[in-house]
């Protein structure tokens, strides 16, 4: 039961403040372009990282057989995945985002499937079809713009590739923290982004911009180092296809906060489809505790 409600506290708050990142996104975007925004966001957070590590003493050790496996999470996820997450922020509108987006966790399932064999169930199906429906109540009752269809693409596949590295990292042995597996990938990534790096983009006069710095420190430190560790922590504590559900807080939180910040309009369906997000997630708690008192 304790890893359980973890397990589920950790996923929640890293999808809740991934859910507080488009706005940020959308204002920073449109001064330093997404490849940049990207690297350097990770350069702030693995800064971050590496201060918390020396903090708590962090083993940095890691075996040769477990490299590729790090490797391939920080290609996967930290790279492919947040980029292509930028570009479709950048091209295509906040609904659709939500949007696709919430397929993200039906493709966890999946991969589970296919990666880890996990099993498949009526309540994990059940799960996932009411928080599905309660995002498209949350995102559907306004004007979509389908004509960005390369936004679109770009979401769908930072939706696939978010859903990969999240299996992915089940298969990281559980005696690495998850700080270390955070900073490597995060590493990789920059290794992987640099070469594509335009400098000039970067250090721009609107850089010292109090809004511009202060969206950067969040996307670096909270959006990432914070909110990876926490999604990372979750993941070792659940199994892959339930962690999933608890993506579907992003797309919550996000309308919930531009609602209360930004004085944007929702109606009777956000609450339908809150209703049903936390249907879903509960489910798969109570499924959890049932699992765990079976075993005992």
């Amino acid at each position: 039961m304790k890893n359980t409600l973890l397990g589920s506290i950790y996923l929640a708050l890293a999808a809740s403040i991934w859910g507080g990142m488009y706005v940020v996104v959308k204002v920073v975007v449109a001064v330093i372009p997404p490849f940049e925004l990207v690297w350097i966001r990770y350069v702030i957070a693995i800064l971050a990282l590496l201060i918390v590590g020396l903090i708590r003493k962090q083993s940095w050790k890691i075996h040769k057989r477990d490299l590729l496996l790090i490797v391939a999470i920080g290609i996967v996820g930290n790279t492919i995945s947040i980029v292509t997450q930028e570009y479709g922020t950048m091209l295509s509108s906040a609904q659709m985002g939500a949007i696709i987006t919430s397929s993200t966790p039906a493709f966890m399932v999946i991969f589970a499937r296919l990666l880890l064999k996990e099993p498949l169930n009526i309540k994990k199906g059940t799960s996932i079809i009411l928080a599905t429906t309660g995002v498209l109540f949350i995102v559907g009752n306004g004007h979509i713009d389908t004509s960005n269809k390369l936004g679109g693409i770009s979401l769908l596949v930072a939706a696939l590739t978010w859903a990969l590295m999240s299996v992915l990292i089940k298969r990281v042995p559980n005696s690495y923290s998850p700080i270390l597996v955070t900073t490597y990938s995060t590493f990789v990534a920059i290794v992987a982004l640099t070469p594509f790096v335009k400098p000039s983009t970067i250090f721009t006069s609107q850089l010292l911009d109090p809004k511009i710095l202060g969206g950067l420190l969040y996307l670096g430190i909270v959006s990432t180092a914070c909110a990876f560790l926490l999604w990372n922590r979750g993941l070792q504590l659940l199994n892959a296809s339930s962690g999933g559900l608890f993506f579907f807080f992003q797309p919550l939180v996000g309308t919930l906060l531009g609602w209360i910040l930004l004085g944007e309009q929702i109606g009777g369906t956000f609450w339908i489809g809150s209703f049903l997000i936390l249907s879903g997630v509960l489910l798969v708690i109570k499924e959890k505790e049932k699992e765990k008192e079976v075993k005992s």
